[in-house]
């Protein structure tokens, strides 16, 4: 694998990372089309940099709350003890919760930092007691809930 840094990247491949970043369906043709490159340059483009791991993959960005999960909660969970339950067992756990959206082991007041969607909030405490309340080493655990979020584009 190739390695690229900010530097090594120039101005087409910095205008085809926030088109992508704004529409990741978009294809190396409308990509060419839209930068003034041939789809072969663009697709070129694109490989080298998924093949430097640049662009590490595209997603599927969901509507949670159009799917019924109205609710999205942030939990900061404390490990109680650490030397008895490996990281690697509480994060294979938490990562099996269907409701855990994303597992960010962090540094600071928690160990962990959870993002946790459910239909409503007595769903979230089902959640919470049943499943996060119940892994290995779980002490601590301080809960957020999201009000609202606005997606910033990256800093390309």
């Amino acid at each position: 694998m190739t390695t690229l840094s900010l530097t090594d990247l120039d101005e087409t491949d910095r205008a085809i990372l926030r088109a992508l970043a704004a529409d990741a369906t978009l294809s190396a043709g409308a990509l060419g089309r839209r930068l003034g490159l041939s789809q072969p340059a663009a697709w070129r483009r694109i490989k080298r940099l998924q093949e430097a791991g640049v662009i590490k993959g595209r997603r599927l960005v969901l509507d949670h709350e159009r799917l019924g999960f109205g609710v999205t909660v942030f939990l900061g969970v404390k490990l109680a003890t650490k030397g008895r339950v490996s990281l690697e067992d509480f994060e294979r756990a938490v990562t099996a919760i269907p409701e855990v959206q994303t597992v960010e082991h962090i540094l600071g007041l928690y160990d962990y930092r959870l993002r946790v969607v459910a239909r409503d909030i007595s769903d979230f405490e089902r959640v919470l007691r049943r499943r996060i309340m119940t892994l290995p080493g779980v002490g601590d655990v301080e809960a957020n809930v999201l009000l609202s979020e606005e997606r910033r584009p990256g800093p390309l």
